[in-house]
């Protein structure tokens, strides 16, 4: 990871805050931490791999499908001009608008919602980002897409996980492979 946004943005938040107690001494290992429910927090350097190939620029609008906790909708409004955090679980929605409103950012809101719907209400988005592995490819959630936007995720491919970016030309969404990474599915 050579992006210094990225990397000043990781920096800068603090992990330890978007997991249990019972884990947070574990907070900035490099594996995926169980936050429950089925759900994760994903391991560091596959999250900071995942950021870089967005390329998320400081005038991006962002979806951040599944942010669980909120960490990830915290390092992401670090770096773009306006994240939408996306969850599914009440609970984990509850907490991370706290956790976000604590640490005083602004630009991030936490919606509760269906993961694969998306939220179309703020659409279109620059980068669209999914925090956990997806069997099919996300059709609503490409259509949320603006002309040039990016969606990243890691795609199951025959068992294995394949970190993607995905880019919106028109109508058309072309795919491409970025690296391996096995993170547990939605």
């Amino acid at each position: 990871v050579t992006d210094e946004a990225v990397i000043d943005a990781m920096a800068t938040v603090p992990r330890e805050n978007f997991v249990p107690k019972s884990k947070q001494g574990i907070a900035y290992i490099d594996e995926d931490i169980a936050l429950g429910d089925g759900r994760v927090l994903i391991e560091p350097m596959v999250f900071a791999r995942m950021l870089q190939s967005a390329e998320i620029r400081s005038t991006d609008a962002v979806l951040d499908v599944a942010c669980a906790g909120g960490y990830s909708s915290a390092v992401i409004g670090r770096i773009a001009s306006a994240v939408v955090g996306l969850e599914s679980n009440a609970d984990f929605a509850r907490s991370a608008e706290k956790v976000l409103l604590d640490m005083g950012a602004d630009n991030a809101v936490i919606i509760e919602g269906d993961l694969r719907k998306g939220y179309a209400k703020q659409a279109p988005y620059d980068v669209i980002m999914i925090n956990g592995a997806i069997e099919d490819e996300p059709e609503e959630l490409f259509a949320q897409l603006s002309e040039g936007g990016r969606l990243v995720a890691v795609k199951l491919v025959n068992g294995v996980g394949r970190a993607t970016v995905w880019t919106r030309h028109g109508d058309d969404v072309s795919a491409r492979p970025i690296f391996d990474a096995g993170i547990p599915a939605l």
